[in-house]
């Protein structure tokens, strides 16, 4: 890739998703706000396009990629949806759930995009500004969070201009996210699986199927070699500062993560402290996670000591990108 590209930042108004489509079509890079975090947008029916994601980023070519489409019809010609998956369709998107399921005989997402695999992952998101562009361009877009690859994912589009400003060609601001992680992934392809925690808590997931979701095995949930889903790399999701989970105490060298209004030992005396959030609100700590991680990286700290987050509802997310961040870079 040609870095050193004049990368736009335009406010995310009906021109400016008119010119990101067109960026698009003729194979531009496009980051844009999904309800989750922002995406870095390729046409997926692109192999150079979607290669220039992975070159933005820095991204391993296994990785498989989440493609983005405006409604139900689209993603049908992309995937073959049994009835289970249709029912969560109905449930849930537009929203923060991602499926993985057969491609169709022509599935007109790229190879590289599904790193060689027979399925395909699919959503489609709950964002004003990602509907007017996925409809204005008319075709998937894939996807991934538009920061360096294993980097915290953005929830802003300073965060995507710190990350990936001159290897893009446009990022369209929409302010902040809501949600603040990524999509819950889960499979249909035979008994639903859930291989990522996200957006979406798999409580919610469960009272509509009826029935637990299958889990995937902890070796195969980590396996760096071949990754079933976006995101499941062991390491992901981190500040390039070391982070300590489950801390009950701080030192004076160290930032701290707090979550909750407990305190914990030698908090007054921390680098820095962000809580993410004082009363305990799981949603309000998972909108607030990824930005305060950038701020906490930034302060110098010898490590960013995070205090425990319980593990029900968004905290099995939380979660999730917390541990991967602390096995580091």
């Amino acid at each position: 890739m040609k870095l050193g590209l004049k990368t736009q930042i335009l406010p995310a108004d009906a021109a400016a998703v008119a010119e990101a489509a067109r960026c698009l079509a003729s194979g531009g890079l496009v980051a844009f706000p999904t309800e989750t975090v922002y995406g870095l947008g390729a046409d997926a029916a692109q192999g150079p396009a979607v290669a220039r994601v992975y070159e933005a980023k820095g991204r391993p070519s296994f990785n498989p990629l989440i493609a983005h489409v405006a409604d139900l019809a689209s993603a049908q010609a992309i995937a073959r949806f049994d009835a289970t998956a249709l029912k969560l369709t109905a449930a849930f998107w537009p929203g923060p759930l991602t499926l993985v399921l057969p491609k169709t005989a022509h599935c007109p997402v790229a190879e590289l995009a599904t790193a060689g695999l027979d399925t395909v992952a699919l959503r489609i998101p709950a964002h004003p500004v990602a509907t007017a562009l996925l409809r204005a361009f008319g075709g998937a877009v894939v996807a991934p969070s538009a920061n360096l690859s294993g980097h915290v994912s953005p929830t802003t589009a300073a965060h995507v201009a710190s990350d990936l400003s001159e290897r893009v060609d446009l990022i369209l601001d929409g302010g902040a996210v809501q949600v603040g992680v990524e999509s819950t992934i889960v499979a249909c392809l035979d008994e639903p699986m859930l291989l990522r925690p996200g957006g979406l808590p798999r409580e919610d997931i469960e009272r509509v199927l009826g029935r637990p979701l299958k889990r995937l095995p902890e070796d195969a949930a980590n396996d760096d070699d071949k990754p079933l889903a976006p995101g499941m790399l062991a390491s992901h999701y981190a500040p390039h500062t070391p982070v300590r989970l489950n801390a009950v105490d701080v030192a004076p060298d160290e930032a701290l993560l707090a979550f909750g209004p407990a305190a914990v030992n030698g908090g007054h005396a921390a680098k820095a402290v962000m809580n993410l959030s004082a009363t305990g609100d799981l949603a309000e700590a998972a909108a607030n996670l990824f930005g305060y991680l950038r701020t906490l990286d930034a302060k110098g700290a010898r490590a960013i000591a995070v205090m425990r987050v319980p593990q029900h509802g968004l905290g099995e997310a939380i979660n999730d990108r917390l541990r991967r961040a602390a096995i580091g870079r």
